[in-house]
């Protein structure tokens, strides 16, 4: 069974001038609904406090707060699940491993860089080679970035996104940071799957 609805203030208004005109059949009283208590006003809008600070004519420039959220690569990588043997992942951390090929990526853009990595780990990989290096570069030291100078390379960053995509993702077992006799944090171990 459906639910009566109620009036609304304009129609018990309409309602109640009809009502006025006609003639009752009947001596009992009609029920009318109560017009509504007039809403109570509005509060006053409060004014919102301004997002920048005020500027003064003739103050010198400040620089904005930077707010960097994510954490730095390294810290991502380390934190990875370690899917190769333990003693074998210590020996190549501490660059005790030699890789068995390298690629130099350095200097290139995005777009000739993905197709050349591809291409150099899938080669690797059906040669049956276990250890390759990507050699990205550091990327240009960025002063702004509040006390501690930080670098930013898109490839630097790019590079192990990449490596755990298809179709590359099948073919990685563990990338992880080189050590600095094969390029530190310009360069990046690739320990791949057997063929």
């Amino acid at each position: 069974m459906s639910r009566r609805r109620s009036l609304s203030p304009e129609e018990a208004d309409l309602w109640r001038s009809v009502a006025r005109s006609a003639r009752p059949l009947h001596s009992h009283p009609l029920h009318l609904p109560e017009p509504p208590s007039p809403s109570p006003e509005p509060a006053p809008l409060v004014q919102a406090k301004p997002r920048l600070s005020p500027f003064l004519l003739g103050e010198t420039h400040r620089k904005p707060e930077r707010h960097d959220l994510a954490p730095g690569l390294a810290p991502l990588l380390d934190e990875a699940p370690l899917r190769m043997d333990a003693n074998t992942h210590a020996r190549m951390s501490r660059g005790k491993l030699r890789p068995e090929a390298r690629i130099d990526l350095h200097g290139l853009t995005l777009a000739e860089a993905h197709p050349e990595l591809i291409r150099f780990i899938l080669n690797a990989q059906s040669r049956g080679l276990r250890l390759v290096l990507v050699i990205t570069g550091k990327g240009k030291r960025r002063e702004d970035a509040g006390p501690i100078p930080q670098r930013v390379g898109a490839l630097r960053h790019q590079v192990p996104h990449w490596l755990h995509l298809p179709p590359l993702g099948q073919a990685v077992l563990h990338v992880g940071e080189a050590h600095l006799k094969h390029g530190g944090g310009g360069a990046y171990y690739v320990y791949l799957k057997r063929h």
